[in-house]
């Protein structure tokens, strides 16, 4: 099991929160830093997106492309193909939305080491409403060869994230959420790409969680253990490679498992744990997140209440779950 350094506040009021697309910003321009093979391109969105940190510190290492994500991607691919290490950002409903076909040919086929980096993912969006809610990333990137996706579950893990795929030499997607939500982790929590992470040692079921979801799969901990029902909490910040290993411990641990996430369950996590459980270990899983269906326009808050995607929400699911569905054992 992981040993994993929470931040201690995490259950306060007052936990600090930052939007998640906030540590890539800061991340981006340490890899800068230590890097001069670090290059940043963005479609018309460089505050937004955290880029203007790498810009004001490198502007002759910048490239702004304009509303153009198809070239985007293939002018990063080509830095790439002459030694750079290129970082292409944009919202996600574009990147991929927009240029999928594009990361395949000219980054994922070749290989080449493009960091494709989706800001304002999941249904945080807010206002903005499902023109602008990207749902489906997870599931569009984790099927296309050679590339690896990472999920960070604060703004933290982001800043760790960034400077892992600055020295991966893979083509690497990076799903960013747009508001403030709480700091769960701290420096000295391990990021490693591949690995998943035990924060919550449990018996009764698996909560399996990535970005955001995995703060509300702690708060609905918390509030099952005074229900009686003693939740594992893990924490999945790359969903390719997915880490094996840990979760099927865990849910050879606990016997039962459910995944959260802000996006489509089809594909997403959900899907890539459902395929690991079908393959190696038949257990009653249940998925969390966005039910085949488009997000809505409101306040983020609003949005994470309405899609039952609080931990107060989630807790009432898992009891439920717990209630009605057997722990896993041999020849299940």
């Amino acid at each position: 099991m992981s040993q994993y350094d929470l931040n201690p506040d995490i259950y306060n009021d007052n936990v600090k929160q930052e939007p998640i697309r906030a540590g890539f910003g800061r991340g981006l321009k340490k890899a800068g830093e230590l890097n001069d093979k670090v290059v940043a391109l963005c479609a018309d969105l460089t505050e937004s997106t955290q880029v203007g940190l790498f810009r004001d510190a490198f502007p002759d290492r910048f490239i702004q492309v304009g509303i153009a994500e198809q070239n985007l991607v293939t002018v990063a691919s080509g830095f790439a193909a002459a030694g750079k290490i290129p970082f292409a950002s944009s919202y996600a409903a574009f990147n991929p939305g927009r240029n999928w076909e594009q990361i395949k040919t000219t980054a994922a086929l070749n290989d080449q080491p493009v960091k494709v980096v989706a800001s304002h993912a999941g249904i945080g969006v807010g206002p903005d409403g499902a023109t602008h809610q990207m749902l489906e990333d997870i599931a569009l990137m984790r099927v296309m060869p050679n590339m690896v996706v990472i999920v960070p579950g604060d703004s933290v893990e982001a800043e760790k994230a960034t400077l892992a795929i600055a020295k991966n030499g893979k083509p690497s997607y990076l799903r960013l959420a747009r508001p403030a939500t709480p700091v769960f982790s701290t420096e000295d929590s391990p990021f490693e790409i591949g690995k998943a992470y035990v924060l919550k040692g449990g018996t009764d079921v698996s909560l399996i969680g990535t970005g955001a979801l995995t703060y509300q799969l702690l708060v609905a901990s918390k509030i099952l253990s005074d229900w009686g029902i003693n939740a594992e909490v893990v924490h999945v910040p790359t969903i390719k490679p997915l880490d094996n290993d840990t979760i099927i411990d865990s849910v050879r641990r606990t016997g039962r498992a459910i995944t959260a996430e802000e996006a489509q369950i089809a594909g997403g996590l959900g899907g890539a744990v459902a395929e690991l459980l079908g393959d190696n270990l038949p257990s009653p899983l249940m998925r969390i997140g966005m039910q085949d269906r488009f997000g809505e326009s409101g306040a983020p808050e609003e949005l994470f209440d309405y899609f039952g995607l609080t931990g107060e929400h989630i807790a009432n699911r898992v009891q439920e779950f717990v209630n009605n569905k057997p722990q896993y054992h041999r020849d299940y």
